[in-house]
């Protein structure tokens, strides 16, 4: 890659995304990283805001048409592009535990955060994707979202939603290889981290299993670095080791 690329972080308010934009600045001083949240306004020092250009957006449709159209006039095509949004749960609901517990609603939800905002966000980003130079597209899957290593059951609509997500960006990295040779595409696991979004579910966890946000932005970039040609989209827990489908 580069030395100086562009660094695309969408989500940019979650746990995660602030600890990768924090890595992605110390590992890679010479990088551009701009950043999309639904605030413009995120708690970070003077310093680091100031080496970040944050873009506010309500992740409508309208908006991320915008906001890409502004950066192709801006000549802005990506080196790596994270895509970091998800949900769990809220303060109205939390994953169903039998089937009687789906809320269609819910269902809708979690298929808005987790699947659909996703691909329309790469919808509008694939005119900015560089046809010659490396990409990394990654975005932030769950192993729960696997069919085959699904011998739990609940968690109905979280499963499915990020399922979808899967085969959504398989589908696109097919599409996207074909006219820019050089693109790898990352469905990405990172395990069991300290965020508000698994808060409700860390009793049990083993201290040893449950990571730091730094561990995970970590173990992120050093996957990248080490991302293969083939399959054009892994499926990779923060190990590094492959999730099946």
């Amino acid at each position: 890659m580069a030395a100086s690329s562009i660094n695309l972080v969408i989500g940019a308010n979650s746990t995660i995304a602030k600890a990768l934009i924090e890595k992605l600045q110390c590992n890679f001083p010479d990088d551009r990283v701009i950043a999309i949240s639904r605030s413009a306004s995120i708690d970070y020092s003077e310093s680091e805001s100031q080496r970040v250009d944050w873009i506010g957006s309500d992740y409508s449709e309208q908006s991320m048409l915008a906001i890409s159209t502004h950066m192709q006039e801006q000549k802005i095509y990506f080196n790596r592009i994270f895509i970091c949004n998800g949900i769990l749960h809220d303060e109205e609901f939390l994953p169903e535990k039998r089937l009687n517990d789906i809320d269609k609603q819910v269902l809708h939800k979690l298929f808005e955060v987790n699947a659909f905002q996703p691909v329309l966000w790469l919808k509008h980003l694939v005119r900015l994707l560089p046809r010659e130079q490396e990409c990394v597209v990654t975005v932030f899957s769950a192993r729960v979202g696997s069919i085959d290593d699904n011998e739990r059951g609940g968690w109905y609509s979280y499963r499915a939603s990020k399922a979808a997500l899967n085969m959504l960006f398989k589908t696109a990295a097919i599409e996207c290889r074909r006219f820019a040779k050089n693109i790898k595409f990352l469905a990405f696991h990172p395990g069991t981290t300290d965020t508000p979004l698994s808060a409700p579910f860390q009793k049990g966890v083993p201290e040893a299993r449950l990571f730091h946000p730094d561990f995970v932005a970590d173990q992120l970039l050093k996957l990248l670095r080490d991302l293969p040609e083939e399959p054009i989209l892994n499926f990779l827990d923060w190990q590094g080791e492959v999730i099946s489908w």
